[in-house]
């Protein structure tokens, strides 16, 4: 018999093995082929027990089935639905359009699954053994899921199209020859990517991909020590929220949930860099929990990200930095103890619009933060988080952060200007706290007064002059540009000549300090 007339007409083909020809029926009637004995040791397909001729089908029969299989029988709708088999050589079905539904439950592969540019409604492997899945182009119109399954050698879905959801919970993905353990740039999920709990051994790349809902790596454990990065994602775009957040351990209902209070939980931990610059998400990025395990030379970088929220609440890095360069985020969500000590935080050009502490931050802990994230003096961080606590109301915060601007600002200054800026601190607190200057200027008028009232004061002229009076006398010298009619109508000599020359500076230096502190909150109002 021909495989062509066989085919045709639903018989058998000739060269099947008995398991073969099992599975061939139960394509045709849509039903699911179960060659597992009950026995887990032994039905484990990731274990080392032998898996003999009575669970083995060739790789070149399941193409058949899947490229050009017979037709269903009557009333039934074929499917390809294999549990505990083994599946010998190289699946290939690269350019195949793949028509029936596929699920493989428990299966393992001797050799690579290849599917570039192939094409399936649906796709479905369920705890399997595969050495390797070479898929790049792939194109399904649902799902394609991989969850519980190993990969020896990686996976491979660069340029991929999913039309529902990608899911990967739970599988274990080591590295292949070029260090990845998943390559997925330019991917594209029509709805969610979850892959939670998912074991990385490699970098993990996502560079360009684009999902149409939510990115869930909950729980996830992500390693690539030796390399640059464990998740390299640049230009990802996510519609709604990116979770590296914590996942219920051992309930399947808490899948793509917020575990409760009590829940045994594992957190998303990456040991090495986690890069997400340039990326867009609609909703939030979650940091809940996370544990970042750095070397020095690798970043949690977040550079020029866009997010309504960040939510940066993970474990404060120990080595390693975090970059935040250009993010503009709406709701900074943040805790003290979460961000990384001085010289390990960059934020220049880094904008946000509220502040959302969870637990005590202080001022003074705020400060440290910007002081952190400046290992040399930028006023931009200074500026944009005084902003901030204005438009929330904290007008006198706002104004010890400006405070704290000029203060470190000074210590850039040459040493005449540091002088200066003591002076303006000492008096006025940079014009920040003008009641400061009230207070001198009551105390100095107070002294001067005194002292004035007892110096020899013979007048400029000996007709038209005014009535001598000390407190008009040092209040004429105290105001600069106000003109009160004393200070040029009486001569002094000796010391008192020296101490009206004092208080006509110090009214300058007062006045000058409490004009530009006015200017700066003009201009900033």
């Amino acid at each position: 018999m021909s495989e062509g007339a066989g085919i045709r007409t639903g018989d058998l083909p000739d060269d099947l093995t008995a398991t073969e020809a099992g599975m061939w029926q139960a394509f045709r009637n849509g039903s699911v082929y179960d060659l597992t004995s009950g026995d887990f040791a032994v039905d484990d397909p990731h274990g080392g027990h032998p898996w003999g001729p009575e669970r083995t089908v060739r790789a070149r029969i399941v193409c058949w089935l899947l490229l050009d299989g017979p037709p269903a029988l009557a009333g039934r709708v074929s499917a390809l639905k294999l549990a505990g088999v083994r599946i010998t050589d190289p699946l290939d079905l690269a350019g195949g359009q793949v028509t029936p539904y596929v699920e493989l439950r428990g299966c393992r592969f001797d050799e690579e699954i290849r599917l570039p540019e192939a094409r399936f409604t649906t796709l479905r492997l369920v705890d399997c053994a595969v050495p390797r899945l070479e898929a790049a182009r792939v194109h399904t119109e649902g799902d394609l899921h991989l969850p519980r399954c190993r990969f020896q050698n990686g996976i491979r879905l660069t340029d991929a199209h999913i039309g529902t959801d990608l899911l990967l919970n739970q599988a274990v993905a080591y590295r292949d020859r070029s260090g990845r353990s998943i390559a997925a740039d330019g991917l594209t999920v029509g709805q969610d990517l979850q892959a939670e709990m998912l074991e990385s051994h490699g970098e993990f790349s996502l560079r360009g991909a684009q999902i149409g809902a939510s990115l869930s790596l909950r729980g996830a454990k992500l390693a690539n020590p030796y390399a640059r990065f464990a998740l390299n994602a640049p230009q990802l775009t996510v519609e709604r929220t990116l979770y590296l957040t914590p996942a219920g351990v051992g309930n399947p209902l808490l899948s793509g949930t917020t575990p409760a209070r009590g829940t045994r939980v594992q957190r998303f931990e990456a040991r090495g860099g986690v890069r997400l610059d340039d990326g867009r998400f609609g909703d939030a990025v979650d940091l809940e929990r996370a544990g970042f395990t750095l070397t020095d030379d690798q970043e949690l970088s977040l550079r020029r990200v866009q997010t309504p929220e960040l939510r940066f609440l993970g474990d404060k890095p120990g080595r390693g930095k975090v970059v935040l360069s250009g993010a503009r985020i709406v709701n900074l969500v943040d805790r003290a103890s979460s961000w990384p000590d001085a010289g390990s935080l960059h934020m220049g050009g880094f904008t946000y619009e509220n502040l959302v502490p969870q637990g005590p931050f202080p001022l003074a802990q705020r400060l440290d933060w910007v002081s952190a994230a400046t290992a040399e003096y930028a006023p931009e961080p200074y500026e944009r988080l005084a902003a901030v606590l204005r438009a929330a109301g904290e007008d006198e915060d706002a104004r010890e952060v400006l405070l704290a601007k000029q203060r470190r600002r000074r210590e850039t200054l040459p040493l005449a200007g540091q002088f200066w800026g003591y002076l303006q601190d000492w008096t006025v607190a940079y014009g920040y706290r003008p009641g400061r200057a009230a207070v001198w200027m009551a105390v100095l008028w107070a002294a001067g007064t005194l002292a004035f009232a007892r110096a020899d004061h013979p007048p400029v002229s000996s007709g038209g002059h005014p009535v001598w009076s000390p407190a008009l006398f040092t209040l004429d010298l105290l105001l600069p540009v106000i003109d009160l009619g004393q200070a040029g109508q009486w001569q002094l000599r000796g010391g008192w000549q020296w101490l009206a020359a004092a208080l006509i500076l110090i009214g300058w230096v007062l006045a000058t300090t409490v004009a530009a502190g006015a200017t700066r909150l003009l201009r900033r109002s």
